[in-house]
């Protein structure tokens, strides 16, 4: 066994991010108000539909074995050290003692293994179930080819210790362990509750904070919660989430004093608010592809391949980066954005032609697959409420007007948009892919088949069988190779519209301590503060 490198390394920065948030000035207690874009689905991790707001919400309410610092960088957590085998497959964790459950009861080891084998239980239906794949028998598991207790997961020394054990080394392990789809869930609760055990009146977190109430479509409050293992060292009186998913109209309550934070704010203020609130205004990297998502199910018009090529080549992405997003985008033609730790992204190739040879070759595929401006291809454009979505989808429905595409735009609320682009119900539809955990197979497993987010049901067995290369490569360079080639096998069968790289947006009181700026846009309210 060999001693987690990390652990050093996390337990330094720990200690110093909380002697710096400590040295900054006084602080003072009270309630962080952050405007939110979307609704949580739900407090049961195995329901939850990916959304970002919902990771802000779910951070400060659990904590998994590793936490994020202000930085974005695992810490410990639930777990103060660990050892990884010689052969990177099994992880054994040992958990913190004295770590407790809001309601006081002790969190354990078999919290997590009830927590991993609820959310792959198939009756779950969890969206989400395929990030925890790496471990042993999880995809069966959650196929419902072996039975829960099948997982390899075990609960040891008397709830102290746990282990995990994988189908192959995965390098971003440790980052996953992070993410709310690793968090455990409390057993004693959901044996006395049942599915019950997440309404407000019996729930019980393990994270800094604790739900005591939600209006629906509106706002969700939460108190700090005083058997934190770390509550001392929790500035915070509470944090209220608000759900907004009118951009601009939470920049007028951010001004007004009402919203502490808000997160994306419409890119087509960034000038604006840059000259008029330059110490709020943050924008930063970010580790996100905007795309639109094509339906390859069967019958399908989108499952024709020059339909696709042609929906790809008349799009003109500097136009959608320059002048409708204001250069508060970057232009994308690969899934996986720059920036991703070891990895090139690899791009759509449309050709070195100039636009409107690009649109020739569109319009004669889109003719050879019998659509013409005479004949309209009809396609149903789906996108979640905003300001931006709405713009990006009107310039690109003028796109294709002139290959004989008719677009019918359908925008809903975040929630409801993905509920159904899930289901299948859609033709086009807008999406966004927030990185988990830095690495190119956040973004490419999405492709593979079966995926809970893969939208578009894009299914390719020669892609399927390089992302399992991929995941039984330990070489890291070797590895990276096999991802560029399953990266450029897609974007080859046009299997979505790559359209923007994201950055991160936000509006932060200028009194705020411990926020920080970082590539996953991760900011626990854990390490937040007000300087008086």
């Amino acid at each position: 066994m060999r001693s987690s490198k990390h652990l050093l390394k996390a337990l330094a920065l720990s200690g110093g991010m909380i002697a710096s948030l400590l040295l900054a000035g006084p602080a003072a207690a009270r309630t962080l108000n952050i405007g939110v874009m979307g609704e949580l689905a739900s407090f049961d991790t195995s329901q939850v539909s990916g959304g970002v707001w919902e990771s802000q919400v779910l951070m400060d309410v659990y904590e998994g074995l590793l936490k994020k610092g202000p930085d974005g960088e695992p810490l410990p957590g639930m777990a103060t050290s660990w050892e990884v085998s010689e052969d990177g497959k099994t992880y054994t964790f040992h958990l913190r003692e004295g770590a407790k459950w809001s309601d006081g009861q002790p969190v354990t080891a078999e919290d997590f293994v009830f927590g991993w084998q609820h959310l792959l239980d198939p009756q779950n239906a969890s969206k989400y179930a395929y990030m925890l794949y790496p471990v042993v028998n999880a995809e069966a598991v959650n196929t419902g080819d072996q039975p829960l207790e099948q997982l390899g997961i075990r609960s040891l020394d008397e709830g102290r210790t746990f282990e995990v054990s994988l189908n192959a080394p995965t390098p971003y392990f440790l980052q996953l362990m992070t993410h709310y789809t690793a968090y455990p869930q409390p057993k004693h609760l959901y044996d006395e509750y049942g599915r019950r055990w997440i309404d407000l009146a019996n729930i019980a977190t393990n994270g800094a904070f604790k739900p005591v109430g939600w209006v629906s479509q509106s706002r969700i409050d939460t108190v700090k919660n005083p058997e934190y293992y770390d509550a001392d060292q929790v500035a915070l009186d509470g944090v209220t989430f608000h759900t907004t998913e009118d951009r601009n109209s939470a920049i007028t309550r951010f001004r007004a004093g009402e919203f502490d934070i808000i997160t994306d704010y419409p890119s087509s203020r960034y000038a604006w608010l840059k000259e008029n609130l330059p110490e709020a205004t943050h924008m930063a990297p970010y580790l996100g592809s905007y795309y639109y998502v094509l339906n390859q199910r069967e019958g399908r018009k989108t499952a024709d391949p020059r339909v696709r090529e042609a929906l790809n080549l008349a799009v003109r992405r500097d136009v959608l980066s320059n002048q409708i997003m204001a250069g508060s985008f970057a232009e994308g033609l690969s899934f996986v954005p720059p920036g991703v730790s070891h990895y090139q992204p690899q791009e759509m190739d449309l050709g070195d032609a100039d636009y409107q040879d690009r649109l020739a070759r569109a319009k004669a595929l889109m003719e050879d697959a019998g659509y013409t401006p005479a004949n309209p291809l009809r396609v149903d454009l789906r996108y979640n409420t905003a300001d931006e979505h709405r713009q990006i989808a009107v310039a690109i429905a003028a796109m294709w007007r002139p290959i004989g595409v008719e677009v019918n735009m359908v925008n809903a609320e975040a929630t409801v948009h993905y509920q159904t682009i899930a289901q299948g119900d859609f033709d086009i539809a807008r999406a966004g892919w927030i990185a988990d955990y830095n690495d190119a197979e956040n973004f490419l497993t999405l492709l593979r088949t079966g995926v809970g987010n893969n939208y578009g049901a894009y299914s390719n067995p020669e892609y399927d069988e390089l992302m399992a290369q991929a995941a039984n490569t330990q070489d890291l360079d070797a590895r990276e190779r096999v991802l560029e080639q399953a990266e450029q096998l897609a974007m080859n069968d046009y299997a979505l519209i790559p359209l923007l790289y994201y950055v991160s947006r936000n509006l932060v009181d200028p009194s705020i301590r411990g926020w920080e700026d970082n590539v996953q846009d991760n900011h626990p309210s854990r390490w937040v503060s007000f300087a008086e």
